[in-house]
C-alpha cells in the first residue's frame, strides 16, 4: 500500500475546525486527496480561507518544485469520508463521549487496515481506545497550529499501541514534511503541551498579580528566549549558557535556584470573569487592530522567514524543511 513507503494518496478528516482545516491544507498541498466531514454549515468557507493562507505560506517556503495539489471535498457523513481511506484524522471537540461516538462510526465504515489518529491535545490513547473494536489502531498524532507549517507531531500509542502502526504513521507524516516525535510513555498532555502549560500558568499569574500585561509577556517571549527556543530548544540553549564547561556547569550554577520560591507552578489562578475580562481587554488592546485572518497571515509569514533562515543553516526545524524540499524535488 502507498502509506508503507511514506507516500499517501488519500486521507479522511473528521472535524474541520482550526486543526482539522490545518490538516486538510497539509494534505492537499502535498498532493493528497481529502474527504472531510464536518456538520458546520460554514465549514467549506472556513476551510477555504485556511487553505488560501496555507497555500500562500507554502509557496513562500517551498519555492522549488511542488506536487500538484490534491483534491478535497466536504461530504455528508463520517462513513462517506472514511470509506476506503488508508489514513484517518479525528479532530473533533475535546469531549471524550463525542470522540468515542466518532470512533464507533469510523470503525463501522473504515478499511480494517486503516490508521485512525486523533489530534487531541490532552486525552491519552488509553482514554480514546476504550470500547473500540480494534484499540491498537487508534493512536494520537498531536500536531501544532498552524498544522500546515509547523513540523512537529507527537505520536502516542498507549498501552494498546501497535508498534507497526506507529511506524506506518511516522512514515506517512515524514512524507508530508513533518517531524514525528514518538512519545515514549503515555502521559496526560504528552510532551510539548506539558511545557506550554507550565509557561501558561505562570503567565496567568503575572497578569492576575498585575506584574505584566499580555503584551509584556508576549514581548518577553518573542524578543528573548523564544528566539533561542525556536532554533535550539531548551537543553541545547542551556548547554551554551554553561560556557566552555557546558551543561554540567550550568546545572551546578543554576540548579540551586530551583528551590527558590519563584514559581506558582502547581497553583492556578481562578479564571473568574474579572480575570477573563482583564486578559481579553489587554489582548484586544494588543492585537485588536488586526482580524484573525490578518494575524494568521502575519504569523505564517514570520514562521516562513524563521524556517527559511533555519533551512539555510540546516538546523532545527529547517532541517525538516530541507529534507522535505528534497523529497518534493524528487517527485
Amino acid at each position: 500500500m502507498a502509506e508503507t513507503t511514506g507516500r499517501l494518496t488519500s486521507a479522511a478528516l473528521v472535524g474541520g475546525g482550526v486543526i482539522g482545516s490545518g490538516w486538510l491544507a497539509r494534505f492537499v498541498l502535498n498532493g493528497v486527496d481529502v474527504r472531510m466531514f464536518d456538520p458546520d454549515p460554514e465549514a467549506e468557507r472556513k476551510v477555504t480561507a485556511v487553505l488560501d493562507n496555507a497555500r500562500a505560506a507554502h509557496n513562500q517556503l517551498f519555492a522549488n518544485a511542488k506536487p500538484a495539489e490534491g483534491s478535497w471535498q466536504i461530504v455528508d457523513n463520517i462513513a462517506d469520508a472514511v470509506t476506503g481511506a488508508p489514513y484517518i484524522v479525528e479532530s473533533v471537540p475535546e469531549r471524550l463521549e463525542i470522540k468515542h461516538d466518532v470512533y464507533r462510526q469510523i470503525e463501522a465504515a473504515a478499511n480494517p487496515d486503516a490508521i485512525i489518529t486523533s489530534s487531541t491535545s490532552g486525552f491519552k490513547p488509553s482514554d480514546l481506545q476504550r470500547g473500540a473494536a480494534e484499540p491498537g489502531r487508534i493512536i494520537v498524532a498531536h500536531p501544532f497550529n498552524p498544522v500546515y507549517l509547523l513540523p512537529l507531531v507527537e505520536l502516542v500509542g498507549g498501552p494498546h499501541g501497535n508498534a507497526a502502526i506507529i511506524e506506518r504513521a511516522a512514515g506517512i507524516l515524514t512524507g508530508l514534511g513533518m517531524k514525528p516525535l514518538k512519545v515514549r510513555k503515555e502521559i496526560d498532555a504528552f510532551i510539548a503541551d506539558r511545557l506550554l502549560e507550565a509557561v501558561w500558568r505562570e503567565a496567568l499569574w503575572l497578569v492576575k498579580d498585575g506584574v505584566a500585561t499580555t503584551s509584556d509577556i508576549d514581548d518577553a517571549i518573542r524578543m528573548g528566549f523564544g528566539l533561542r527556543w525556536a532554533q535550539m530548544g531548551l537543553f541545547e540553549t542551556y548547554r551554551i549558557a554553561g560556557g566552555e564547561a557546558g551543561i554540567r556547569h550550568f546545572l551546578a550554577q543554576f540548579g540551586p535556584s530551583l528551590k527558590w520560591p519563584w514559581t506558582k507552578l502547581m497553583d492556578v489562578p481562578d479564571l473568574d470573569q474579572s480575570l477573563v475580562d482583564e486578559i481579553a481587554s489587554q489582548s484586544d488592546e494588543q492585537s485588536g487592530a488586526h482580524s484573525i485572518r490578518d494575524l494568521e497571515r502575519i504569523r505564517d509569514t514570520n514562521i516562513v522567514g524563521i524556517l527559511k533562515a533555519l533551512q539555510a543553516n540546516d538546523w532545527g526545524a529547517g532541517t525538516i524543511i530541507a529534507q522535505h524540499q528534497k523529497r518534493l524535488d524528487e517527485l
